[in-house]
């Protein structure tokens, strides 16, 4: 324990600590909210409704992020080192999501009614309107504050999309006590536009009018759709179980199931949290070499590891509690919970030395553990999912983070090991 509050207390004295204080605690916020929401979601839609909603918006998740072509994270890339050019990045990134969320759309509409079960397909629309638009645009508005390191209006923002969330969910559940998926996914839509549209106006008011610069645009295409195909992985293998319980019209299961992963998610939040304030230092680290980024990435690690190895404790003791908060629905969501609390350990090892590798200009090589962990995650669910329902996507989850961790940690272990020898181009000419 003493340990413990010594590092703490380093963590505290730096400058990464104040962001990712601010982080922490808009995160924490978030917590109580989303606890609350998926609660009372739960308790208003029922496991079987609550499959459906989960099963579109899982499909939906997959290619989301396709839409704004990676142009958030590049902005978050280039004006972590030049904050002057903020309003080109900002506005070919609006231009551009505009523009990707409109193809989404209709793409998914028309094949959710080829690969979903008929129920989930009716919400594929609206799904994809909430997911495609609103939350792509404030995901990108809170990277502009990320980029800049205004932590706090980062924390803000993620905050105000929970609040109307549970908001909406608490009144209905007041009022009306039980509502369909479609009808469910019609609000969350609602929230969503609206979310997106204070988020932009927030910036548009502190930072100025956006510009455009389609050569700019055509520069950084290609590391654009880099970050938007690594995006998507991440989507995919966290997704691709829940959209393929839906595909085999197992609802009921995909209710008990997705409940227990938005747990795992909630508590996973201080690691996500932690490793967003550490992107711009990270992004710096790199510019200056690879061995700067990663063992900056180490330790981080040995911190969060402790937060990891609390989370995966409290999902497992407290799991009998969850059924008995969202009802008699889910009670096989507790033995989900058990399997599924290893999880965050795992990813607390993939998400730190990935954020290395990615401010390092290595990208390409977490994206690429990132497409193998999407294929074991893709043949392990065809293979465990019609055998064993929701216990297979779990066992399934459990193997793919495991896996993953290995090997985006071994990943960046080889490459350091590799600069050193002098073997590795530099990052300033990797960024050529």
């Amino acid at each position: 324990m003493h340990r413990i509050w010594r590092e703490l207390r380093l963590i505290r004295t730096s400058s990464l600590a104040h962001n990712a204080g601010w982080m922490f605690a808009g995160q924490g916020a978030g917590y109580v909210l989303q606890a609350l929401y998926f609660v009372m979601l739960a308790r208003l839609l029922g496991a079987y409704e609550y499959g459906i909603f989960a099963g579109a918006f899982a499909f939906v998740n997959l290619t989301a992020r396709y839409g704004t072509l990676g142009t958030g994270t590049v902005l978050l890339r280039y004006v972590s080192i030049d904050r002057s050019s903020f309003a080109l990045y900002w506005g070919n990134m609006l231009l551009v999501t505009t523009g990707g969320g409109i193809i989404m759309v209709a793409l998914l509409y028309l094949a959710g009614s080829r690969l979903l079960n008929p129920a989930s397909a009716a919400v594929v629309l609206l799904a994809a309107l909430a997911n495609c638009f609103g939350t792509q645009l404030t995901t990108c508005a809170a990277l502009v504050f990320q980029a800049t390191e205004q932590m706090r209006i980062t924390a803000l923002l993620n905050l105000l999309t929970n609040f109307l969330r549970t908001l909406a969910a608490g009144l209905l559940l007041l009022l009306v006590h039980r509502t369909t998926a479609w009808q469910w996914a019609l609000v969350s839509m609602i929230v969503s536009l609206i979310g997106s549209a204070v988020a932009v106006s927030v910036i548009l008011f502190q930072m100025g009018k956006p510009r455009f610069s389609l050569g700019l645009m055509k520069r950084r295409l290609t590391e654009g759709m880099g970050f938007a195909f690594a995006n998507s992985t991440t989507s995919a293998y966290n997704d691709l179980d829940k959209a393929m319980l839906s595909h085999y019209d197992m609802n009921a299961a995909n209710g008990i199931y997705t409940l227990a992963y938005r747990a795992v998610d909630i508590a996973t939040m201080p690691i996500y949290s932690l490793v967003a304030a550490a992107m711009p230092s990270l992004f710096r680290k790199g510019t200056e070499s690879l061995e700067e980024a990663a063992q900056l990435a180490g330790r981080l690690w040995k911190r969060i590891f402790v937060v990891s190895l609390m989370a995966a404790a409290g999902l497992f003791f407290l799991s009998p509690l969850v059924p008995r908060i969202a009802g008699r629905g889910f009670v096989e969501t507790a033995e989900a919970l058990r399997w599924l609390c290893l999880i965050p350990i795992f990813r607390s090892v993939h998400e730190i030395a990935g954020g290395a590798l990615t401010g390092a200009g290595l990208q390409r090589y977490r994206t690429a553990g990132q497409v193998a962990a999407v294929v074991l995650n893709f043949l392990l669910n065809l293979w465990l999912i019609p055998a064993y329902s929701w216990r297979g996507a779990a066992w399934s989850s459990l193997a793919t983070d495991g896996a993953l961790g290995v090997m985006i940690w071994m990943t960046l272990r080889t490459f350091v090991l590799q600069s050193r020898n002098k073997m590795l181009p530099s990052t300033a000419d990797l960024l050529k």
